[in-house]
């Protein structure tokens, strides 16, 4: 009977570790996949804004396509890092929001795009 407790002890312990390195795995590609789908974000957001004489909304749709996926990508991690990205990412977002509500029909989207383009390393694997 010990030796099954034992047996069964160590298992948990090697299990624990493996578990634990598949979460990160899984967390990771999970960040790169809503990274992926930010950065298709951007490319609406960027082709919105260069018709966004024609419709304002669609850039504000874009906008509100990407702050929905940096919520999503920041409920999932607490790595500083990434921390970082997201900040700069809702900040560029932000910013091209204000000015599109102030009546710019060409905001500068390029913060965002270069935002989008940090967030996409740090969360690439590996």
């Amino acid at each position: 009977m010990k030796l099954r407790i034992a047996a069964v002890a160590v298992a948990a312990v090697l299990t624990i570790p493996a578990l634990t390195a598949c979460d990160a795995i899984s967390t990771a590609m999970d960040c790169a996949n809503t990274a992926v789908a930010v950065t298709e974000g951007v490319t609406d957001l960027q082709q919105a804004v260069s018709q966004a004489g024609n419709s304002p909304q669609d850039a504000k749709n874009a906008l509100d396509q990407i702050e929905a996926n940096l919520k999503k990508i920041g409920d999932q991690t607490d790595n500083t890092d990434l921390g970082k990205a997201l900040d700069s990412m809702n900040t560029a977002v932000k910013n091209v929001r204000t000015s599109i509500e102030s009546g710019n029909t060409a905001p500068d989207v390029k913060p965002v795009a270069d935002a989008a383009s940090e967030l996409s390393k740090v969360c690439t694997p590996g």
